[in-house]
């Protein structure tokens, strides 16, 4: 070997050296960044996550378990959209299959549910401040006994009422602002929907009964009754992820729910669907409080 070739050599694993000396560094820096944070957008039914999904840029679809999950940017938000089939169980199905695969940063819940406060009527939205379980305790010949639920990873009970972030709270008002409202026709003339936080309350009923909507305004203060918020509320507490509810009211749960819920739902729904699109671009612009 010439004395030039032997310098080339040493030369060339110098290089190669140094070059390996700084990929711990640079994966580092990469790992310090960390990975580009994921929203879960959840709903029910088809139409209360459809309007979502077809304004996702860049979509892949992918089942796990046979439960579909579109992914891409909304907003300028990554995410990832299921619907959950209606109920309990569904609902905490879907939310763990999210969790597990996808990691979000945080859920949204996003539907329409019955007004129970009577102050508030169809189309109005509530933000899930609080959210409990209203069908899960003891039954006896007088009452129902509402308990806390169990956490079964560390086997204690679980709080009463689940919180939404407060962070997502002020993000949702904050985007409320911005939102173009689909107006609801009633009785009274075209309604604009008003925006608050309240208390949520889940039970695998659909509520539909004056008597019933009394004891839960009683019972818990409830401003809305539905069927799955509880439930993903109670997953993602468990798991440690921050978890909004939001829903908007089709009807008063009440004698005439099953009418109004006909004639209200879908615009309901785009209006949920179209805050939880605000919350996304808050999210996405660094624009939320």
């Amino acid at each position: 070997m010439t004395g030039r070739n032997k310098t080339e050599k040493i030369c060339g694993w110098w290089w190669l050296a140094l070059g390996l000396a700084w990929l711990p560094v640079t994966a580092a820096r990469a790992g310090a960044a960390g990975p580009e944070p994921v929203t879960a957008v959840l709903g029910a039914m088809p139409v209360e996550v459809r309007l979502l999904v077809g304004n996702i840029q860049g979509k892949h679809t992918e089942e796990h378990l046979g439960i579909k999950f579109h992914t891409g940017t909304l907003a300028g938000r990554r995410v990832v959209l299921a619907y959950t089939g209606v109920g309990k169980v569904n609902a905490a199905m879907t939310t763990t299959l999210v969790l597990d695969h996808y990691h979000p940063t945080e859920v949204l819940f996003t539907g329409v549910a019955g007004g129970i406060n009577t102050n508030r009527g169809p189309g109005d939205i509530v933000l899930g401040a609080r959210v409990a379980q209203h069908d899960f305790g003891d039954v006896s010949d007088k009452d129902v006994h509402t308990t806390p639920t169990e956490n079964p990873i560390t086997g204690k009970p679980n709080p009463l009422f689940f919180t939404g972030a407060d962070r997502l709270l002020a993000v949702a008002e904050t985007a409320a602002a911005s939102v173009k409202w689909e107006q609801l026709t009633t009785t009274r003339g075209e309604r604009t929907p008003h925006v608050r936080r309240g208390v949520i309350v889940t039970g695998d009923v659909f509520v539909a009964s004056p008597v019933k909507s009394a004891e839960l305004r009683a019972k818990f203060q409830a401003d809305a009754v539905e069927m799955e918020g509880g439930a993903v509320t109670q997953v993602c507490a468990q798991q440690g992820v921050p978890c909004l509810v939001i829903r908007s009211l089709s009807d008063r749960a009440d004698a005439t729910a099953t009418l109004d819920f006909e004639k209200f739902f879908r615009t309901a729904a785009t209006n949920s669907a179209r805050l939880t699109e605000a919350i996304l671009g808050q999210l996405a612009h660094g624009t939320a409080p």
